[in-house]
């Protein structure tokens, strides 16, 4: 690497990602006020932690504060992914010194998944744990949904304009060019207010439902994020409440749309939009499918007696796994159900949800894009001099974007397979390799076979972990902005 890369490329890096340390090294304080309330005694480590990561971030600040500039696309896929590694790195510290039997590695796998909203955990009697560090994981969930780098644009304007760079490589879908408003961050700070809106609400409606307030609140951060993550080992078992899975319910659903188009709405003022998105159909309809095959089967196997039972039940299973949020419940365990049913399941966290949403996977309108190429296929053989252009919700899809859906399922696939292989040669059954592989690259986090007998990631070694935690990071990212990083291309000036 010559000197031209360090000073064009990598010195703005640094520069604009010590703000984003500094920031993150503020958020931990928020734990560390809960420790002091409660009086849990680790107060000091969130203390220590946010000391270290505001010290690093001022240090880079500081040190590379002569290479401020304008971001560019180059820059803004090294900012998104550096940020996210090393925003997950810092959020190690107070895992590691209060709870000193798990090292760098298996903490690093923690909080990458939470803040890629994964949800596996390798932790073990979660109910033991302080209520800050519980809170800390939540927290991180939060964060994450939503996109680190969208926060920061939202609330650090030294990105200026640059910042549209770093959303866009940070922001998920084929379609993601599309601005709501005129400023980019004005748009981080408009979804924003989507986000906090259905965050509070979902509080609330959990404290209704019966929920304390603390658990109220992080479930709210695991629900709106559909990270899945939960501060009992039994997830929502622990609760054995129809009413708190009907919350579940509902704003998973809400939070596996585009709050982009959530913010149309309301600005607009006019919930018959969603009718008009194909997108937002695709994800309901699909719920709606695989809701009512799920009660049929509960219906006949008697797993629930009576219908309203086992609309909820069977909604609360199909809406954890679509939305990629990963939630569970022991008495709806994937091993009670027929494989054909768990594999529809599983293969519904691969494309239900939304563009633009909390969730993952390949998204609805890469889906949407590929069905209606075929259908356009179909129509030119049958008229062959036809001008036929693809559309989707009255928009002309380009030949260019197309060929990047296509791209990036081969991608996509490619990179399962090398997941699942890499598991295989570190000791993992075929099986499970690819469950695994597949569960951290959606980022859905509920593998089957082994791992889900054992409820959690806490049997990996740390060369699996690592391979786990890249795969979410990967996930996350939409695959391309990781990746590209280890081509030469990005590398020269």
């Amino acid at each position: 690497m010559n000197a031209s890369i360090i000073t064009y490329l990598i010195c703005p890096v640094l520069h604009v990602l010590g703000p984003v340390l500094i920031w993150f090294g503020a958020v931990m304080l928020i734990p560390y006020g809960v420790s002091l309330y409660k009086a849990d005694g680790a107060d000091f480590v969130f203390a220590q932690s946010a000391a270290a990561t505001i010290s690093i971030g001022l240090l880079l600040t500081i040190a590379f504060w002569k290479f401020k500039r304008e971001m560019t696309a180059q820059h803004g896929f090294l900012v998104v992914t550096l940020s996210w590694t090393s925003i997950a790195a810092a959020a190690t510290l107070p895992i590691m010194l209060y709870l000193p039997q798990y090292g760098f590695i298996q903490a690093f796998f923690e909080t990458m998944s939470c803040l890629t909203t994964t949800g596996a955990s390798m932790m073990n009697d979660l109910e033991g744990l302080p209520l800050s560090i519980n809170g800390w994981r939540c927290l991180l969930a939060w964060i994450g949904g939503m996109g680190l780098i969208v926060f920061s644009v939202a609330i650090l304007p030294l990105l200026g304009v640059g910042g549209a760079q770093i959303m866009k490589a940070e922001m998920s879908g084929p379609l993601k060019e599309t601005r709501l408003t005129p400023r980019i961050a004005e748009t981080a700070r408009a979804l924003y207010m989507i986000y906090f809106g259905l965050s509070v609400a979902s509080a609330i409606a959990y404290h209704l439902a019966g929920m304390e307030w603390e658990d109220a609140i992080m479930h709210m951060m695991t629900t709106v994020s559909l990270s899945g993550i939960s501060p009992h080992d039994a997830s929502f078992g622990y609760f054995n409440s129809q009413a708190v899975n009907l919350v579940a319910v509902i704003f998973m659903a809400i939070c596996g749309c585009n709050f982009a188009m959530h913010f149309v709405v309301w600005r607009r003022r006019n919930p018959f939009l969603y009718l008009r998105d194909p997108e937002t159909l695709g994800w309901f309809g699909v719920l709606a499918a695989l809701t009512t095959v799920m009660t049929l089967y509960f219906l006949r196997t008697g797993v629930e007696t009576t219908t309203w039972e086992a609309i909820l039940s069977a909604a609360f299973v199909v809406f954890s796994t679509a939305s990629t949020t990963g939630y569970t419940n022991p008495d709806l365990a994937y091993a009670m159900m027929p494989p054909a049913l768990t594999l529809i399941l599983m293969a519904s966290a691969a494309f239900a949800t939304c563009a633009g949403s909390t969730g993952g996977g390949i998204r609805m309108v890469r889906v949407i894009i590929l069905l209606k190429e075929v259908s356009r296929e179909f129509r030119h053989l049958l008229m062959p001099n036809a001008v036929l252009p693809l559309k989707v919700g009255g928009y002309v899809v380009s030949r260019n974007i197309f060929a990047g859906v296509c791209v990036y399922l081969i991608v996509w696939m490619l990179s399962i397979a090398a997941g699942s292989l890499s598991l295989m040669i570190s000791g993992f059954e075929p099986i499970d390799a690819f469950s695994t592989a597949y569960a951290c690259i959606t980022n859905l986090g509920l593998a089957l076979g082994s791992l889900e007998s054992a409820g959690n990631f806490a049997s990996l070694s740390n060369i699996q972990l690592g391979i786990c935690t890249f795969l979410m990071l990967l996930g996350r990212l939409e695959l391309f902005t990781v990746l590209i990083l280890f081509t030469r291309t990005f590398w020269r000036h």
